[in-house]
């Protein structure tokens, strides 16, 4: 089956179209076709996952090249190795669930069909990048993910804060992928080549400078800040909160947040020669961590709540790959690229539990502000049991799934004692806003009696995928125990010398600082032994800070959005006045050279003409009459000529030209003669009318 590979998101892709062009109308039909090719998608990538584990991990690569140049290849290939195997395994067992939890909680959406078309082309989108063997593929699919989830956050448009929420999230991606696209033409350029192995020996030969290594690779990493919503770029994630819960949890919990995680450990070999690239990329990650986690401690929005929760666990998944490349870069051992992928694959699954068991809760209460829910255990036995389940797993508790994962980035981060403090800082919140959002949901009195009494379990279609993913929140992490541990190792580091232990201190630790935040959450909001309020009172300025998420988008909107909003409507009116002033200026002025055109052509071209052809027409008139045919008239003309230039001749010698009179005399020999020549005319014609007459007369 590995060779076959491609087939995996080839069948989500086949139920895209199949859904577009024949079974749109068919709603039932093309939700059930898509959740089929998503299943074979599953039991592919269950196979090959055998298959790779039958081979040590050793990877199977198949190409080939599309064009080539002198300088650089580009190639179309898949790449199966251990890396690629466990993310097939998480991405297409959370789309299953996702896409079968969806037929109950999207049942009555007026685009039921459109939206198992968006999911399968999603599917596609993230299975092809999971699977490519080279950073052009990679980035054409990391596009198509940024597309489906504009498509996906923004599917109930008619609503303007997911309309906006889509555009926010589409905007904010795309400046981190900019830094992508630099990063890759600076690192694949240089190494004439796209393929990850092809580039891996090139820089391991020393092909790249190392400025130009660690500046391709900071930009490269900007993509995955982009696309797994870290410092600066976070602030995207948790308002795509506004796109259906399904989406949440598929998209923004599971896949394609992780892509950037993803795309790190892909590159891991690059970032094992640059400690420079690797330090930025921890430093972003426990910075994002932090910052997301404190955030999550005052939302009482359930989804927003669970948004900054996966950013700041996508914080800690980056600093153990940032860590493992620094300490590799320095010659020394580190567990952080088994720690980040490792946590990547169990968060995957106890995230999109937690946002599918929040959309079960959505969809029977019909609000998503935790303050008005409360006591829901009893009517929402699945729902509630299999949320705290998944919170358990995420705050690190034994032994659930998270325990073991975050165990290993706490380790990673032991040896670096401002990484390690923050570490635990975060798990401490986690497990204290992660616990407050379980006692205001499901534990105490109901704080809204009307949502209460209409609340109630979800249908089977989304329990069941709730209960699966329930047992994967707690069994998923097993393959990390101790004597579990060194094969699942080996496997992820395809063979490679890394020998784990188990740091019980360390597993001790991380376990009383969890228990730590439950407990506290325990008294604040069962129990109410200390109270909310007062803690808010107190600490107003930090907590207002908070709830204002450090007034990030209003510092954004201030910098960035304002001056680029002002910039374009001076852009606007520059162009409105300016340039379509000297436009319209210049047209006015050939439409005024147009009119003198025309009245010059009019009055003084065309009147010359008009004129020239009067002025020969009048003398024809003239000179027709002259033309009379009578020789006594003849004679008569040459006598008045011979008399008029006999005084002009006078006038002339004498030196007396009298022109009036000359002018007088010339007009009134002319006027006499025209008058003898019409008289002589006249004659002639009545002469031949007369002659005319006999001659018809003779004839009869």
């Amino acid at each position: 089956m590995t060779e076959n590979a491609y087939l995996i998101p080839l069948l989500p892709f086949i139920g895209f179209v199949m859904i577009v062009f024949a079974l749109r109308w068919k709603e039932k039909v093309a939700a059930g076709f898509s959740i089929a090719m998503i299943l074979s998608s599953w039991v592919f990538s269950i196979i090959v996952l055998i298959e790779t584990i039958g081979r040590d991990g050793a990877p199977y690569e198949a190409f080939f090249y599309i064009t080539s140049f002198d300088t650089l290849n580009f190639e179309i290939g898949i790449l199966i190795d251990s890396l690629t195997a466990m993310m097939l395994i998480v991405v297409s067992t959370v789309a299953s669930c996702v896409q079968i939890y969806s037929l109950g909680y999207m049942k009555d959406d007026p685009r039921f069909s459109r939206f198992f078309a968006y999911l399968s082309l999603f599917c596609f989108s993230m299975l092809g990048l999971v699977i490519a063997n080279n950073f052009f593929m990679i980035f054409i699919f990391w596009e198509l993910v940024g597309l489906t989830s504009y498509l996906l956050i923004g599917f109930w448009f008619e609503k303007k804060s997911a309309s906006d929420a889509g555009k926010k999230a589409f905007i904010t991606t795309r400046i981190g992928d900019l830094g992508m696209i630099v990063g890759l033409l600076l690192i694949a350029g240089g190494c004439g080549t796209f393929n990850y192995n092809e580039i891996f020996s090139s820089v391991a030969a020393g092909t790249l400078s190392p400025t130009m290594l660690t500046t391709g690779l900071i930009f490269l990493f900007a993509g995955a800040v982009g696309k797994s919503a870290q410092f600066p770029l976070h602030v995207w994630l948790p308002d795509a909160m506004e796109g259906p819960t399904p989406v949440s949890a598929l998209i923004h919990a599971a896949t394609m947040v992780v892509a950037g995680v993803y795309l790190v450990a892909r590159a891991m070999p690059l970032f094992e020669s640059s400690a420079t690239a690797s330090m930025v990329v921890a430093i972003i990650g426990i910075t994002t961590s932090v910052m997301a986690a404190s955030i999550g401690l005052v939302q009482n929005d359930i989804k927003r709540v669970l948004a900054y929760s996966t950013v700041s666990q996508l914080g800690y998944m980056i600093m153990a790959l940032g860590l493992y490349g620094y300490d590799t870069a320095m010659g020394e051992h580190s567990p952080g690229y088994y720690a980040g992928t490792f946590h990547l694959m169990t968060h995957a699954f106890f995230k999109a539990l937690l946002f599918l068991g929040a959309g079960s809760v959505i969809h029977a209460v019909h609000t998503n502000n935790i303050q008005e829910m409360g006591g829901l255990l009893p009517k929402m036995k699945i729902t509630a049991w299999t949320f705290m389940i998944a919170s358990l797993s995420i705050s690190g508790i034994f032994p659930f799934a998270g325990f073991w994962s975050k165990d290993e980035i706490v380790a990673t981060a032991s040896t670096h004692p401002v990484f390690m403090f923050f570490t635990l800082a975060v798990a401490f919140m986690t497990a204290f806003y992660m616990w407050r959002l379980c006692f205001l949901t499901f534990w105490g009195k109901p704080r809204d009696q009307h949502r209460f009494d209409h609340a109630h379990e979800s249908p089977r279609s989304m329990s069941w995928p709730l209960a699966f993913l329930g047992i994967l929140a707690v069994g998923a992490g097993w393959v990390g125990m101790p004597w579990l541990k060194a094969g699942f190792a080996s496997f992820v580091y395809s063979g490679e010398a890394y020998k784990p232990h188990a740091d019980y201190m360390l597993m001790g630790v991380s376990t009383v600082v969890a228990v730590s935040g439950i407990g506290l959450a325990w008294l604040m909001y069962a129990k109410q032994v200390i109270s909310p309020d007062k803690m808010v009172a107190r600490f107003k300025p930090i907590h207002k800070l908070l709830l204002n998420k450090y007034y990030f988008d209003e510092i954004y909107d201030f910098i960035i959005i304002r001056p680029v909003l002002a910039f374009g409507r001076y852009m606007w009116t520059f162009d409105a006045r300016i340039v379509d002033g000297l436009v319209n200026g210049v047209a006015w002025l050939v439409m005024i050279w147009s009119d003198i055109k025309m009245w010059f052509d009019k009055w003084i071209i065309d009147g010359a003409v008009n004129g020239a052809g009067w002025v020969i027409s009048s003398t024809s008139s003239l000179l027709r009459l002259v033309q009379t045919g009578a020789v006594q008239f003849y004679a008569l003309f040459i006598l008045a000529s011979i008399v008029i230039l006999a005084v002009v001749k006078y006038e002339v010698v004498y030196n007396d030209v009298s022109w009036p009179v000359l002018s007088i005399i010339l007009l009134a020999g002319l006027y006499l003669l025209s008058l003898v020549s019409k008289s002589v005319a006249e004659k002639a014609k009545t002469a031949a009318a007369a002659t005319a007459t006999d001659s018809g007369e003779e004839e009869k």
